[in-house]
């Protein structure tokens, strides 16, 4: 630890929030990252950009560059050695900053850059209005980048059931963890409310953010026009919200490097470690939907640094595409968002959601508030994909008590501590079934379109069927909220399309 130039700190931080009058002057996502890192070396106070040995740039979205990482060097006219353009993912930010840390430990760096930026909410009402935006050229998909985990792993009967996208997998984790907890869908939908009440709190008091205007829990929880359900039981709002313009921007550099520079001490904050672990991609493949090992184990690991205990930080980011993710972490940490917010920034929703860049913001939030609480501890918790990527990381303005270690994965712990998924059942399987988890897909009129379930079969196999919206007696039971459907037994049969069908059997329940 006495070795100042193997001891990673992060020294600037900047953030761009673009919401112009004139649609024209939207600024392109390259543009918004320039200034993002140009926000980041004033805040730093010190010349880092031209310094910079490594600049990562995380998986993009909303605009297709051949190379944008090489655009935006040019852009700001710098030339670091390494140049990367990264991949998707929510926990991508944190990972990065953590990679660019131990590079610093191991020498290989003195000065990393981790950026990102999205500009969905301008291409959105481009294409509305069918207004030319003056931007680089955008290239054909096969001329662009190519970033990495790019895709989703779904089976085949999860893509024929219209599992295509996170919105439609996260409320399998929802339904799940209210089943095991023994709670009423109404109770967890109050529960999901207040605590994306407290996200939204948190969000009209943060400058950068997209979405000021605090929705109360029942604003949240109540389906509207405004507010149309999604996929049972997550309304909007409680969703990400992609539809941004937003840049955010870190400089990790040594403390070797900040002092020779002269970046103020209260500026600087020292990365203590975490950890990095990933369930299987496709969630049929899963052990449980009530909780992740991959998750938890990369908890354990910040704890571990900071006493054994979660009470030891005051401040959090956990998370937030969508509520059941802090839940669960939550209850892992033992904490209470009653007593702690789960945010320094605001969350997915009420913050904005630009994609996989959430967490820069996220770091840049946690950074300004530990600059103003010396001495205090924040816990970064990133998730990507669908509950399968996970990155914990401890920051703070004082040094860790122990060096930080080359130990990055964790995965061996969560591997360890996962019992093996079950086997699969035919896609073709007829008989009787009992709902593992489900979700209501609903139309863009907020109206049910078909739930689709997680089903096992008597010998325990896993498999996947749907109810069909005319089936009213079991749809009914889907959306009860007084009573969760899982563990009610039915049959399920093949339709004419050969998609298995589940419907409910009173006597098999019996």
């Amino acid at each position: 630890m006495n070795n100042a130039a193997h001891i990673p700190v992060i020294v600037g931080i900047g953030e761009i929030c673009d919401r112009p009058t004139r649609l024209e002057n939207a600024r392109e996502p390259v543009e918004l990252m320039a200034d993002a890192l140009r926000n980041a070396e004033a805040d730093s106070g010190s010349p880092l950009l031209a310094d910079a040995q490594s600049i990562e740039l995380i998986g993009l979205v909303s605009w297709r560059y051949a190379n944008p990482v090489k655009l935006l060097c040019e852009k700001l006219g710098i030339s670091p050695a390494r140049q990367i353009n990264a991949s998707m993912g929510g926990e991508t930010p944190v990972r990065l900053i953590h990679e660019a840390a131990l590079r610093i430990l191991s020498g290989e760096t003195s000065t990393s850059l981790i950026v990102g930026g999205e500009a969905m909410n301008a291409i959105s009402k481009a294409m509305k209005t069918k207004t030319q935006l003056p931007w680089t050229p955008i290239v054909s998909r096969d001329e662009a980048v190519r970033f990495g985990n790019d895709r989703i792993e779904r089976s085949p009967i999860a893509k024929k059931l219209g599992i295509n996208d996170p919105a439609a997998m996260y409320p399998l984790y929802e339904v799940a963890l209210q089943a095991e907890r023994g709670i009423s869908p109404a109770e967890g939908n109050k529960e999901s409310a207040e605590l994306w009440a407290r996200y939204a709190a948190v969000a009209a008091n943060n400058p950068n953010a997209w979405i000021k205007t605090k929705p109360s829990a029942n604003d949240i929880a109540t389906s509207s026009d405004d507010n149309r359900m999604i996929n049972w039981p997550y309304t909007k709002l409680m969703m990400a919200n992609p539809n941004v313009n937003q840049s955010a921007a870190i400089i990790v550099t040594s403390l070797q490097k900040a002092r020779e520079l002269g970046v103020a001490e209260h500026k600087i904050i020292y990365i203590w470690g975490g950890g990095n672990a990933a369930e299987s991609d496709d969630f049929l493949q899963r052990s449980s939907y009530s909780n992740s090992s991959a998750q938890e184990a990369v908890l354990d690991a910040a704890i571990d640094l900071v006493g054994g205990s979660a009470k030891a930080f005051s401040k959090l980011e956990l998370y937030s595409c969508f509520p059941v993710v802090p839940k669960m972490a939550l209850a892992h940490l033992g904490l209470n968002s009653c007593d702690i917010s789960p945010t320094v920034a605001g969350g997915l929703t009420f913050f904005g959601g630009p994609l996989n860049n959430y967490m820069s913001h996220a770091c840049c939030a946690m950074v300004s508030a530990l600059r103003a609480a010396p001495g205090e501890l924040g816990l970064l918790y990133g998730q990507g994909g669908f509950v399968n990527k996970h990155h914990s990381l401890v920051l703070s303005t004082k040094p860790p008590a122990v060096a930080l270690t080359t130990r990055f994965s964790v995965q061996d712990i969560a591997d360890l501590n996962r019992t093996p998924p079950p086997a699969l059942a035919p896609e073709d399987y007829q008989g009787p079934a009992t709902i593992e988890t489900y979700t209501v897909l609903h139309n863009r009129t907020g109206q049910p379109e078909r739930g689709v379930l997680i089903i096992r079969t008597d010998d325990q196999r896993r498999g996947m069927a749907m109810v069909t919206p005319e089936d009213n007696v079991s749809m009914a039971m889907l959306l009860d909220l007084q009573h969760n459907a899982v563990g009610l037994k039915g049959q399920v049969s093949l339709n004419t399309d050969k998609l298995p069908v589940w419907q409910y059997s009173a006597s098999a329940s019996a």
